[in-house]
């Protein structure tokens, strides 16, 4: 790990191409936050506060597991984050690397902190949902959303290392890249704000046939499950305590573990335990616009599986192809399918499903 600090910049840091000093990079900020536009001021509003003189730094959540708070984090934590990234991916400074997430979430002032304490060159583009042209230089290092890495595909070799959080990558999108032949080495990322974005990984492209199950933790990271299966964080390189997720897994060894879905997402069907995000996984394979399943009130069961799909699908047609899927358990087929023209989302373009549930009754 490199010996780093939030009161100075690496000197091979670049942004945009240009190479600024502490007070430079303020002028610049200044400059964003007065003439930029929505995105560049959100950028120059962190910079503003990343060089200021204080310890901490206030972030807002971003609301996709509920409502969005603001909450603190501490500097040096988010230095210590930058450096465990660049160690596990071995980046260098000099190495270039792109900023297409919006800086007002942490997963976008990450970026910006790897930049400035590791010595990358970064240029940063509008965080749209298709962030690669035609004539996008090579990267080395940059991070995604699952819906940019979709629309990326035809340009996405451009970038040699990608992670990819905020969502599941589902098996039909690591189709589609494998069948454009990507060169680019892929990561699904596990992390929240409160863990300063990623605290485990896993490589889902190149991969086997069958991409990898398992998120490895990154070192001085220890893991653990509470009472109720949920993921508990011990890592005191960035954050005060111990991390208490609402994530189910299943723990494989001391550096490993499956996320098996929410706490608060889990269906109890007639006494059957089911796991929204697993099913999805597999309803994948058959639907092609957004969806999700969730548990609906039933006399019966208690809750019965729904599916909630974005559209207007054929749906007879779709549960046909939905009950001849192979690996579908039978308690896992939808009882009814609901379709609305568009989902609930939250600013940063998460699904929100408690509000998309509430607008269909």
């Amino acid at each position: 790990m490199v010996n780093a600090s939030y009161n100075a910049l690496h000197g091979q840091f670049r942004l945009n191409g240009n190479p600024y000093s502490k007070d430079e990079l303020k002028e610049v900020a200044y400059s964003l936050v007065k003439e930029g536009e929505d995105f560049e001021r959100a950028i120059g509003d962190f910079l503003i506060d990343w060089l200021n003189d204080r310890p901490t730094i206030s972030v807002q959540t971003s609301g996709s597991t509920g409502k969005p708070k603001s909450i603190v984090l501490q500097k040096r934590h988010m230095v210590n984050s930058a450096c465990a990234t660049g160690d596990f991916f071995h980046l260098r400074p000099g190495d270039t690397a792109l900023l297409c997430l919006p800086a007002t979430y942490v997963a976008g002032k990450m970026m910006l902190v790897r930049a400035m304490v590791l010595g990358l060159r970064l240029d940063y583009v509008s965080p749209s949902s298709n962030p690669l042209g035609t004539n996008s230089p090579f990267y080395d290092f940059s991070a995604m959303v699952p819906l940019q890495l979709k629309n990326s595909l035809e340009h996405l070799s451009c970038i040699g290392t990608l992670i990819v959080g905020g969502a599941p990558v589902n098996p039909e999108m690591l189709g589609l890249v494998r069948k454009k032949g990507v060169s680019t080495t892929i990561f699904e990322t596990y992390g929240m704000t409160e863990t300063i974005t990623h605290i485990a990984l896993k490589q889902v492209h190149p991969t086997a046939q069958l991409p990898e199950t398992a998120f490895t933790v990154l070192p001085k990271v220890k893991i653990s499950t509470d009472a109720r299966g949920c993921l508990v964080i011990d890592a005191p390189e960035i954050a005060e305590g111990p991390v208490v997720t609402n994530d189910m897994v299943r723990i494989v060894s001391d550096l490993e573990f499956e996320w098996l879905g929410r706490y608060d997402n889990v269906i109890n069907s007639g006494g059957v335990k089911l796991f929204p995000e697993q099913i999805e996984a597999k309803l994948g394979k058959v639907i092609e616009s957004r969806f999700f399943v969730a548990g609906k009130k039933d006399a019966g069961l208690g809750q019965k599986l729904i599916l909630v799909v974005e559209g207007n699908p054929n749906t007879d047609r779709l549960i046909e192809k939905i009950r001849q899927l192979p690996l579908l358990d039978k308690f896992e087929v939808p009882k009814h399918v609901f379709c609305v023209p568009q989902f609930k989302e939250t600013a940063s373009g998460k699904v929100q499903r408690s509000e998309t549930l509430a607008s269909i009754g």
